[in-house]
């Protein structure tokens, strides 16, 4: 199934005028973004799924206050850490975003990291069927009876892939995926691997900054420093305070995880550092594996010294290709 707001349910590219600029975390996406979006007298998207949190700041490394006053930023701080947001609230968001800014003359340069929001942009996403409300009252009496854990043995036998990706207490997705299953016949999995098709505009303008591997873990390790050193751990103590405890997503967050196991006691604070040095390298293998599976992504290579003006050029000069 396709969202109203598809690309493949339209002729007209919703996107039309946009860019997209991601890379791995770390990767210098933000400054490039501000200097971008300057250039062309554009706006700025959050694609950035932990960004979206109000108070999650140090951690998701998001845009400081002189860049949000340099340029007009959007899809940043507009839920509680405590709330749930989906990708399909993600892309209708975004659609808005654009939308309003066509109507101010504006341009939009979408921004992050995010792999799932930044394929909901350009490929649309996978509704799947209506709520079963009967089937999740259900589900839910086996959760007060069994606990949380008996829905990921029970995902495990009918969608093992779908198992394998979810966290075993995401009660919300793995409710979903076993709800998909009861309607459909069909694991999710397969239902979004069916709707993993070619993207409907190839030509728009999607640039991943990409570093050398040894370079790109260098630049992680000096922000996750960073990060500490400006008040992480303050951060979340400040952020479990008023709300008790964070979300599910929010929770899982890269840096947030770890910080909130140091504070459970389970980890010193340098093993804390090291494992969120860990765990970033990893995410952003991850990200550029997603990457590589968007054929729209234009790779755009940096090395040591190149100045923020010279990319600038090769950046304008790939998307009026693109044009």
């Amino acid at each position: 199934m396709v969202d109203h707001n598809s690309p493949a349910s339209s002729g007209r590219d919703p996107f039309e005028g946009c860019l997209f600029l991601t890379g791995a975390t770390a990767s210098g996406k933000t400054q490039v973004g501000v200097r971008l979006a300057q250039t062309l007298d554009a706006e700025i998207a959050s694609v950035d799924s932990m960004a979206i949190y109000r108070g999650m700041d140090i951690g998701t490394a998001k845009p400081t206050a002189e860049q949000r006053a340099e340029v007009p930023h959007h899809l940043i701080d507009i839920v509680d850490p405590c709330d749930s947001f989906s990708v399909a609230q993600y892309r209708e968001a975004a659609l808005a975003v654009v939308d309003d800014a066509r109507q101010r003359g504006k341009r939009v340069v979408f921004v992050g990291g995010t792999p799932l929001y930044l394929k909901a942009l350009l490929r649309g996403i996978f509704e799947g069927p209506p709520a079963d409300w009967e089937f999740r009252r259900a589900i839910e009496s086996e959760v007060e009876e069994h606990g949380v854990e008996a829905l990921h043995e029970r995902l495990r036998l009918v969608d093992p892939l779908s198992a394998h990706k979810l966290h075993p207490r995401d009660k919300r997705r793995l409710i979903r995926a076993l709800e998909v299953h009861h309607v459909t016949g069909k694991p999710i999995s397969h239902l979004q691997l069916e709707f993993d098709e070619p993207p409907a505009f190839p030509n728009r303008p999607v640039f991943a900054l990409h570093w050398e591997r040894s370079r790109l873990h260098q630049r992680i390790d000096e922000r996750v420093e960073g990060m500490f050193a400006a008040g992480l751990i303050d951060e979340v103590e400040s952020l479990l305070a008023r709300y008790g405890q964070l979300g599910q997503t929010a929770g899982q967050a890269v840096g947030y995880r770890e910080v909130i196991e140091f504070l459970q006691g389970t980890r010193d604070r340098e093993e804390t550092v090291e494992a969120v040095k860990a765990r970033t390298r990893q995410f952003a293998r991850r990200q550029e594996t997603w990457f590589r599976s968007l054929e729209e992504c234009q790779w755009i290579e940096r090395e040591e010294g190149d100045s923020t003006d010279a990319l600038l050029e090769r950046l304008l000069a790939a998307s009026q290709s693109k044009a």
